[in-house]
């Protein structure tokens, strides 16, 4: 018996989509398609090429140091997130976007970018699952350099849609931390929810004013889970030894952060090159991103 195997319809974007509207999209009750539950839709944008104002700001609100020659590893993610809010609003995808729980995050750097490199984007989904929350699914972005076949960068981040669970939970990343080789605390200023919005494109309600964020149950705004991501990477980044070149770098996101406040950050030398590390409150009793950094 041959068991034959579809790939995902690509729909060909000619320009980024804007993330103002596709939230305009997300609140706006609407039926949906009774589509399979599997990810047979992709979105692509060809040739995209890093602003560099953008990628100032970028470098600015992370805690990048100025300059550089290559991109901050999760920079690439700024062009899919817009690319799979397309996809996650649009009436063919089976789950609605908002209320979604950015659970995971792994980002793949095969080698570095540098600032003016042309990209192609492609971004899909796999099919939902059960999970002892309700039903999770991954969106799964690819960078190429431009006209090739060579993915130069890759991205899983892991969402929950919450209801009747069913199934395991498991974790990504270790929860055991060796001992501290770098640690640093990071002030959370009141609007720096809305400085990473504007940056990343994710204006989220959630993260950018007390208000609105009580509207879906958090007592403050919440910090970006990406933020969090970005500015552990730039700590590492500028740690002796730095990066390497090639490497995977795994997030689980665990409590959120309130905005204002302060976090503890740590980390540990593991395997040779390799980083574990994690976002905690300043007593370092509660939780809130573990992370394992492994060179290829």
């Amino acid at each position: 018996m041959t068991t034959t195997t579809t790939e995902p319809a690509v729909r060909e974007l000619s320009s980024l989509p804007g993330t103002l509207g596709l939230y305009a999209r997300a609140v706006r009750p609407r039926p949906r398609r009774h589509a399979p539950l599997a990810g047979e839709g992709a979105v692509q944008l060809r040739g995209a090429v890093p602003d560099p104002e953008r990628l100032r700001a970028y470098r600015e609100v992370c805690g990048y140091a100025a300059g550089g020659d290559r991109l901050p590893a999760a920079f690439p993610h700024l062009t899919a997130f817009p690319l799979s809010m397309a996809l996650m609003t649009a009436r063919d995808f089976p789950l609605p976007v908002l209320g979604l729980v950015h659970l995971a995050n792994r980002v793949e750097q095969v080698r570095p970018i540098t600032p003016d490199e042309s990209l192609d984007h492609l971004v899909r989904s796999t099919a939902p699952r059960q999970h002892s929350k309700g039903r999770v699914f991954e969106i799964v972005a690819e960078a190429r350099a431009a006209g090739s076949a060579d993915v130069v960068w890759r991205s899983v981040s892991t969402y929950l849609h919450r209801g009747p669970g069913g199934g395991a939970a498991p974790r990504t990343v270790e929860e055991d931390l060796p001992p501290a080789l770098l640690e640093e605390t990071w002030p959370l200023a009141p609007d720096l929810g809305r400085r990473y919005g504007a940056v990343s494109g994710d204006r989220n309600p959630i993260h950018l004013h007390p208000l609105a964020a009580r509207l879906f149950g958090f007592r403050r705004a919440i910090a970006h889970g990406m933020w969090s991501k970005a500015r552990a990477l730039a700590a590492l980044e500028q740690a002796e030894g730095g990066l390497p070149d090639a490497f995977t770098v795994g997030v689980d996101f665990r409590r959120p952060v309130l905005l204002p406040g302060s976090v503890r950050f740590a980390a540990a030398r593991i395997g040779g090159n390799g980083w574990a590390f994690h976002v905690t409150d300043p007593s370092g009793a509660q939780r809130h991103l573990l992370g394992r950094l492994n060179p290829h």
